[in-house]
């Protein structure tokens, strides 16, 4: 019969929750044996630098843990899914006007998440052509009344400050990227579930940062979700040294640059700033894998 774990041992195999689940498998037991037995008689709760020293080697374990198979067949698979996450975060203040096509492209999202890639094709290529179609005012598949109008997520209508070369131009790199990673067919890794809280996140038009006339309004959550997201890939592709979140980030760039150009006339202060950040985070994340090692003198 297995002892009773003590208040230490769980608060330790708490911490070790940080590990990816293939390491703690091979090393978990171990480690904690070797934790137990250097630790003070009568101790209950972990030394908070040794608690902060196992959380940060968790979380270095896992970004390398990710770092595994093809660089650029990754990266372009992350880039993708980035962007399909936007073009369901745009339908997300409509779902009531539009609940079969918000639902196809959150099926799309889903199906990239998860690595199938055709079946991502198809619902993507439906949920393209209705977009495209909603944003230069026709009717492709079904009839939809235009204006449509927006739930609590946002406050205008849909596509009111775009234009259908941007919303084609959205859904073709995510079509382009599927259509690469389909033929011949490449296995992709399955993603992260914290991709539908930052697409819901990116919906929202809250809270507001730019000027009530704005003609091209990005909201604040938005901006915060992607400099967050980015900035996760410059820390992974620094730990890992890899440049593949670098790819990512470089596809969803282009995705934003169009967007911007397109609205040049009418950007300020807070766009040219926005675009700054993104830049910048982009860059950081290409060079951040070519580090400079430190070397010990003998």
């Amino acid at each position: 019969m297995t002892a009773p774990c003590g208040p230490l041992e769980r608060r330790y195999r708490r911490l070790l929750l940080a590990y990816p689940r293939s390491y703690r498998r091979a090393h978990g037991d171990e480690l904690l044996d070797v934790l137990l037995e250097g630790a003070a008689p009568g101790r209950r709760v972990p030394v908070p630098r040794e608690a902060w020293g196992l959380l940060a080697g968790g979380l270095r374990s896992r970004i390398v843990h990710q770092a595994a198979g093809s660089t650029w067949v990754d990266g372009l698979h992350l880039g993708v899914t980035a962007v399909a996450a936007v073009n369901l975060a745009a339908l997300l203040p409509y779902a009531q006007a539009l609940p079969l096509w918000t639902a196809l492209s959150a099926l799309a999202l889903l199906a990239i998440l998860r690595g199938r890639l055709r079946t991502a094709f198809a619902l993507t290529l439906a949920t393209g052509v209705k977009a495209v179609g909603l944003a230069a005012a026709l009717q492709p598949f079904d009839v939809t009344v235009l204006p449509v109008a927006p739930n609590v997520l946002a406050d205008r209508a849909l596509f009111e400050q775009s234009d259908p070369v941007l919303v084609a131009a959205g859904y073709a790199i995510t079509l382009i990227g599927l259509v690469v990673l389909t033929s011949p067919r490449r296995p992709v890794r399955a993603r992260s579930w914290w991709w539908w809280a930052a697409a819901g996140l990116a919906a929202w038009a809250g809270p507001g940062w730019m000027p009530d006339d704005t003609a091209y309004p990005i909201s604040l959550s938005r901006m915060a979700v992607e400099a967050a997201a980015i900035g996760l890939g410059v820390l992974a592709g620094y730990l890992a040294r890899d440049v593949r979140w670098a790819l990512a980030s470089s596809i969803y760039l282009l995705t934003v640059s169009g967007d911007l150009v397109l609205h040049a006339d009418e950007l300020t202060r807070q766009h040219l700033a926005y675009l700054g950040v993104l830049v910048l985070l982009t860059t950081a994340a290409a060079f951040a894998p070519f580090r400079q090692q430190r070397h010990c003198l003998d």
